[in-house]
């Protein structure tokens, strides 16, 4: 916390406020509000393209003491558009940190307030579902502020994984590699791109609306569909693409974002969830071998699951214990096998990682 700071509000769009002090850039910012209960990796959780749009609550009390450092990023910059938390620290104790969140955020240009309740926060979210926000630092007048906030449209239906995605081809990996795969980049993380490369693949990362007569020119031997940010459902481009990479019937995985839209090429529809799951602990049951994993998540939308039950061609691989939503899924007829949650756990535990070792088994 530094010592002198601004006010702030944080306005919520069901007319809740919350009062607070300015922290990182001064400014206003908006979003879809949501909260990570992760206690660490917030750094990484911060650059992850798949927060783009939201404004995000870190439930941990103090987040920021251990700094900032140029490796623990999953992008090249930070991607949520505001963060709220109880005590957001500005000096750091990690000796590898190579600046303070504070000044992080302020290069970054992302507008924050800390001093907040954030469990009573969490609380309301939890029952009241998912809604946009507003958080300032310049404007203090609550009627002002509704009326920007008024402004900010809703993540249902938004399409924002084209405005992330890469827009122009890169590879990585070794180039002499037998095993190739084509990535659909709708706001990839680096550690996924790196789970794919530490196995040996020589990766081509594609901007999201490539259409397959490119994809096929890497001549890959499978297919990887990226998470990413906003509604799946708007997205038919992608799901054409996935309809096509389908009936080239080779390898392919998808993660989060590229869950849903896999379900979606098979006619199954995604829905919105209440307030979605994101966090480093969320219990997971793999059905094909009855083993739970705790798995790192960051997803609003979610696929319909009385609909995936009745797909003759669809099984249910993965569950999540807390609430049974479907975790995972594979296509009975096709080598083509997604998860919701992120197997690269950047951050958190290593249980999944295990789904990229399929991924090269199945192209192998």
């Amino acid at each position: 916390m530094p010592q002198t700071q601004k006010p702030a509000i944080l306005l919520l769009a069901d007319g809740h406020v919350f009062h607070g002090k300015a922290f990182g850039a001064t400014g206003t910012t908006t979003g879809e509000i949501c909260f990570n209960t992760g206690m660490t990796g917030y750094q990484e959780v911060f650059t992850d393209p798949s927060y783009s749009g939201q404004v995000l609550i870190m439930n941990n009390v103090h987040t920021g003491n251990y700094g900032v450092n140029i490796t623990d990023v999953e992008s090249k910059s930070v991607k949520i558009r505001g963060l709220i938390g109880r005590n957001l620290e500005e000096r750091y104790s990690r000796y590898q940190a190579t600046d303070s969140l504070d000044a992080y955020l302020k290069e970054n240009n992302i507008v924050s307030i800390e001093d907040v309740d954030t469990r009573a926060l969490v609380a309301h979210i939890r029952t009241k579902g998912a809604m946009n926000c507003i958080i300032s630092s310049e404007i203090l007048d609550i009627d002002q502020l509704k009326a920007e906030l008024a402004k900010v449209p809703d993540m249902d239906g938004l399409e924002l994984a084209s405005e992330v995605s890469t827009t122009e081809e890169y590879e990585l990996g070794d180039p002499a590699s037998p095993l190739k795969v084509a990535v659909l980049d709708f706001g990839v993380k680096r550690n996924i791109l790196t789970c794919l490369t530490d196995r040996g693949a020589h990766i081509r990362v594609h901007p999201a609306k490539t259409p397959l007569a490119r994809l096929k020119e890497f001549n890959p031997n499978g297919y990887f569909i990226s998470n990413g940010p906003g509604d799946p459902s708007a997205m038919p481009y992608a799901v054409e693409t996935l309809k096509a990479i389908l009936a080239e019937e080779k390898p392919l995985f998808g993660i989060c974002l590229g869950h849903q839209l896999l379900a979606l090429a098979n006619d199954i529809p995604t829905f919105k969830m209440h307030h979605g799951h994101r966090g480093l602990n969320h219990p997971v049951k793999n059905l094909q071998t009855g083993r739970s994993e705790i798995t790192t998540q960051n997803h609003g939308f979610g696929v319909d699951p009385e609909a995936v039950r009745k797909h003759p061609n669809v099984e249910i691989t993965h569950v999540n214990l807390n609430d049974e939503s479907i975790e995972g899924i594979r296509i009975k007829n096709k080598p083509a096998f997604s998860v919701q949650y992120h197997p690269e756990s950047t951050p958190g535990p290593f249980d999944s990682r295990y789904l990229f070792d399929d991924f090269i088994a199945l192209m192998k």
